[in-house]
């Protein structure tokens, strides 16, 4: 088991900036990519952002590229997702989610799942 905890999130206004982290438990944490996703109102589940368990690769999703960057720090446990000019649309609940030695876009390439942080950014 890793669980793992989103904090972070808020309310804020369309321009600004938040970051999220997802903190997890265990010392095989290194061993595990992490994905961000996210899931608006309405909406499925979304990718947005993943890193490889050692941190040499990150994928994104077209529509927060150049405006979010991923970042982890496995001394600390610890996955960031640091989110530039935020959009309306950038509203939903993120998750964080981590696969052992995977990564991607997909939903099915990770196994554990934290509870969400909502986010949400007005106009």
């Amino acid at each position: 088991q890793v669980p793992l905890v989103e904090s972070g999130g808020g309310l804020v206004q369309a321009g600004d900036s938040l970051r999220l982290s997802c903190a997890a438990s265990g010392r095989t944490f290194s061993t595990y990519g992490v994905g961000w996703f996210r899931q608006a109102p309405g909406k499925g589940r979304e990718f947005v952002a993943a890193v490889s368990w050692t941190g040499s690769t990150t994928y994104y999703a077209n529509s927060v590229k150049g405006r979010f960057t991923i970042s982890r720090d496995n001394a600390e446990n610890t996955v960031n997702l640091q989110m530039n000019s935020l959009k309306p649309e950038d509203t939903a609940v993120y998750y964080c989610a981590a696969g052992f030695r995977s990564m991607g876009r997909a939903a099915e390439r990770y196994d554990y799942w934290g509870q969400g942080t909502q986010v949400t950014v007005s106009s």
